[in-house]
C-alpha cells in the first residue's frame, strides 16, 4: 500500500529522479534527513515531507552498487509541478549511465515550469546536458572535477564547497554531503528542529553548511602529464599510509626520477611534498570539521606521531594544531545566504 496516495499536502514534497547506476550513499543520506523529518518518531509518514522515485518508464532503478529501488513512478505520471524540488541522483559515469532523452525532457519541462532543480552527486552533469546550467556555478566532488571540466570545459565548477545554490538550481557535491543539504532544506520549509531530528537519529552532529572545505583540493586539472595524474590518485587514497617515492613509482611502471621530474614539472615540487602538503591540509580540514583527536588526525593523515605532525603543521601554517582545534568555530567562514536569496521566494506555497 502506497502511504503517500492519500496524504495531505505535504510542506517540502521531493521527487528523486534515478539516473543509471546512481550512487546510494547520497540518495540514502538525502530520503532518509526527509523521511525521519515527515513527522514525529520514525513510523515513515509522510506527513510534512512526501517523496517519489522516478524513472523514465517506471522500471525498478539500479545503483551503482547492484541495489535497485522499486516501486519508481515513470515520468508520465507525475506531473513536474507537483514537487517542490526534483532530485537528480548521478553515479558513474560513462555511456550507459547518461541521462536518456525521456530524462533530459522532464528535467527540462521542469525547469521552464519554475521547479528547483537539485544534482546529487554526478547528477549535475545530467542538469548540464539538458543545457540548465548556464551561467551557473556548480558543486562537484574533489574526485569528479576533473571529469566535469573535461566534459563540460564552458561550465562554472566549484570544488571547495560541500554544496552550491545558484537560484533555482542546487548541486551537492555527494556522499554525506546530501545529509547537510537535505538538512538546509527541511529547516527552511519545515523548521530547525525537525532538520536537527532527521540528523540526531541519524547519529550525524549537525547540519554542515554549503560552504564547508571539501576534504581534499581539486588538483589533478592542472595536470597534463598522465603519469603524475595517476601519482596524484594513489596519493590521494592512500592518506593515512603514504607510498613512498620509490615505492609510488613502482605502482607507475616507471623510475623513481622519471616521477620525481614529472612532478617537479607539474606541480613544482617532489611527490614526497605534494603528499605531505596534502596530508596536512586534510588535517586542517579534520580539525575544522569534526570532533577527532589530535592524536586520531594525525594518525589518519599517514604522520608516524603526533610530534612530526605538529611540527609539519606549525611549519606548513603558522600555528599549532591545537590552536586550530580551539579557534576552529571562529575561523570557519560565514555563511553564504547571499547565495541563496530569492530561491524560496519562487515556491508560492511557502
Amino acid at each position: 500500500m502506497d502511504t503517500q496516495l492519500d496524504a495531505p499536502r505535504a510542506r517540502l514534497s521531493v521527487g528523486f529522479v534515478l539516473l543509471p547506476r546512481f550512487t546510494m550513499l547520497p540518495f540514502a543520506a538525502f530520503v532518509d534527513c526527509l523521511r525521519l523529518a515527515a513527522d514525529e518518531g520514525d513510523t515513515s509518514r509522510p506527513v510534512q515531507c512526501r517523496w517519489r522515485f522516478l524513472s523514465p518508464d517506471g522500471r525498478p532503478a539500479t545503483a551503482s552498487n547492484g541495489a535497485q529501488i522499486a516501486p519508481c513512478e515513470p515520468y508520465a505520471q507525475r506531473a513536474v509541478e507537483e514537487f517542490d524540488y526534483l532530485v537528480v541522483c548521478g553515479g558513474l559515469l560513462d555511456d550507459k549511465a547518461a541521462a536518456d532523452a525521456a530524462t533530459i525532457a522532464y528535467l527540462q519541462r521542469a525547469a521552464a515550469r519554475g521547479v528547483p532543480l537539485i544534482g546529487l552527486c554526478t547528477g549535475p552533469f545530467a542538469l548540464i546536458q539538458a543545457g540548465l546550467m548556464t551561467n551557473r556555478r556548480c558543486c562537484v566532488s574533489w574526485y569528479h572535477y576533473k571529469d566535469l571540466t573535461t566534459r563540460y570545459p564552458d561550465v562554472m565548477p566549484v570544488a571547495d564547497r560541500l554544496f552550491v545554490v545558484d537560484g533555482d538550481r542546487i548541486t551537492c557535491s555527494g556522499g554525506t554531503a546530501a545529509a547537510d543539504l537535505a538538512a538546509w532544506l527541511i529547516e527552511r520549509h519545515i523548521g530547525r528542529a525537525w532538520a536537527q531530528k532527521s540528523l540526531h537519529i541519524m547519529l550525524i552532529d549537525g547540519a554542515r553548511r554549503g560552504n564547508t572545505a571539501q576534504p581534499q583540493p581539486a588538483v589533478q586539472d592542472q595536470v597534463q602529464d598522465n603519469r603524475v595524474r595517476r601519482g596524484i590518485h594513489i596519493i590521494e587514497q592512500h592518506l593515512n599510509d603514504p607510498p613512498s617515492t620509490t615505492a609510488l613509482a613502482d605502482m607507475l611502471g616507471i623510475s623513481k626520477r622519471q616521477l620525481e621530474r614529472g612532478f617537479m614539472r607539474e606541480l613544482g615540487m617532489s611527490p614526497s611534498t605534494f603528499s605531505r602538503d596534502l596530508r596536512l591540509r586534510y588535517g586542517l580540514w579534520l580539525l575544522h570539521n569534526t570532533q577527532r583527536s589530535i592524536t586520531e588526525i594525525s594518525a589518519e593523515c599517514g604522520f608516524a606521531d603526533n610530534a612530526h605532525f605538529t611540527r609539519q603543521f606549525k611549519r606548513q601554517f603558522d600555528r599549532s594544531p591545537s590552536h586550530i582545534a580551539r579557534q576552529a568555530d571562529e575561523t570557519m567562514p560565514p555563511p553564504a545566504d547571499e547565495d541563496l536569496a530569492g530561491l524560496f521566494s519562487r515556491r508560492s506555497h511557502l
